[in-house]
């Protein structure tokens, strides 16, 4: 048995869609365990693109089985319009070939206004949410008064499942000067898709059980990264859920002796979208170059990403938080055109040198970065797929970035396409 997660480590936007496609080649079995329609993925496949936000990366290929865990929240009209999108751009989508927890949260109509009153209420404390009902829906499975894919099966369950949620976020409403939300129509609606969404759902734990005793290869395909992970990440400027890779295990129902091997996708630099700290982010003509040249617009928001240059700190710390085994970086050829590239080896806390990222908001909003100085390449990199034909500047860098991140690089991305991937470590056998 040789099953795989793939994590981001960093603020998300790694392009995991790209490699988890690429892995999925390998995989039989694609399983989506955490967050919700807040994060996208994009994949380019012969010359057509695809931007997934609930259905899992195997999606897209034939034969696979792709599975949307417990640990999602699923916004069920947003996922039958997902459903409906990939159809009509030819892609196979079935109860045989996607299964949805009976036990996955939804998220509600209700959740999304919860949302946008909270962050418009916030002012300069805004948090950067995609304002689609993630963070209220996640509040509410933890309150143990969510509505779970299986309450669709019953009416009069659903009833009193919807009452107990809305005595809660009425009187909250009340508080903020809102009026109350009603039930009856929702119950309605929720009936009329019920037949639709229930034809997916099973006991996924089971499934992947069965899964595991065929031998079956496992690709488990987390959302965001690992700075937006509720525990480990800048705290509160952070996702509702743990986007760690033993999420992996608890959002779909398995044990940790299942997963053997973690993947982190790293950047070649680093981006963030929305608020909070961003030790190296630059506001200037090369972090526009950055977000131009790496089109780094959101795939669910569009909205522009923050760039900077790599912050090898955070990746260190982010490796050893989530065990990560390899590291596949991406968008090594964005930076093909710069004169000189920094990577931030250690940070300055009012004077003092560290070499970790404080947990304190406070200390992460002052942080100094320190730099180390590399060369740039100025040649391009676009399309190479061995690495022995890098520009040996680029060598350099991909190296120095090894050695402090202390971790394997497992491949680099050379471009959006699939093919336009050097492989040094396959992490299906791990060669």
């Amino acid at each position: 048995m040789n099953n795989v997660v793939v994590v981001g480590s960093q603020w998300g936007d790694e392009g995991k869609g790209k490699i988890v496609d690429w892995l999925s080649s390998e995989a039989e079995v694609v399983v989506r365990f955490q967050g919700g329609h807040n994060a996208g993925h994009t994949l380019v496949i012969d010359g057509v693109t695809y931007k997934l936000r609930l259905l899992p990366s195997g999606i897209v290929r034939k034969n696979k089985i792709s599975i949307i865990g417990n640990g999602v929240v699923v916004d069920p009209w947003a996922l039958l319009e997902e459903i409906e999108e990939a159809k009509f751009k030819g892609v196979e989508i079935n109860e045989n070939n996607l299964i949805l927890s009976e036990a996955a949260t939804l998220i509600l109509p209700f959740h999304r206004e919860m949302d946008e009153i909270r962050e418009d209420s916030a002012g300069k404390s805004k948090i950067g949410t995609t304002r689609r009902g993630i963070g209220p829906a996640y509040e509410d499975k933890v309150g143990r008064r969510s509505i779970r894919v299986m309450d669709l099966a019953s009416k009069k369950n659903l009833k009193n499942r919807l009452t107990i949620v809305l005595e809660h976020h009425n009187a909250i409403r009340k508080g903020l000067g809102k009026p109350i939300y009603e039930k009856d129509k929702l119950v309605d609606d929720l009936l009329k898709i019920a037949p639709n969404i229930l034809k997916y759902s099973a006991p996924v734990w089971r499934k992947i059980d069965q899964f595991k005793s065929e031998n079956k290869k496992i690709l488990f395909e987390g959302a965001q990264g690992i700075l937006l992970d509720v525990d480990h990440g800048t705290y509160p400027y952070v996702t509702s859920s743990n986007t760690v890779a033993s999420s992996a295990a608890t959002g779909s129902g398995c044990g940790p002796n299942s997963i053997n091997y973690v993947l982190g996708i790293t950047k070649a630099y680093t981006t963030r979208v929305g608020e909070g700290p961003f030790p190296t982010e630059l506001i200037d003509a090369i972090g526009n170059h950055l977000g131009e040249k790496g089109h780094e617009f959101g795939t669910v928001t569009s909205r522009k990403r923050r760039c900077g240059w790599f912050d090898g700190v955070l990746v260190r710390q982010t490796i050893k938080i989530s065990g990560i085994d390899g590291i596949a970086l991406t968008k090594l050829d964005v930076l093909d055109e710069l004169d000189e590239i920094n990577f931030c080896i250690a940070y300055d806390l009012n004077g003092k040198k560290i070499d970790y990222f404080p947990a304190a908001v406070e200390d992460q909003l002052n942080v100094k970065p320190v730099y180390k100085k590399f060369v740039g390449w100025k040649s391009k990199t676009q399309g190479i797929k061995k690495f022995k034909d890098l520009p040996d500047n680029a060598k350099i860098y991909v190296k120095a970035i090894e050695e402090f991140i202390e971790t394997k690089i497992s491949s680099i991305s050379t471009s959006p396409e699939r093919e336009d991937t050097i492989l040094l470590i396959d992490p299906f056998n791990n060669y």
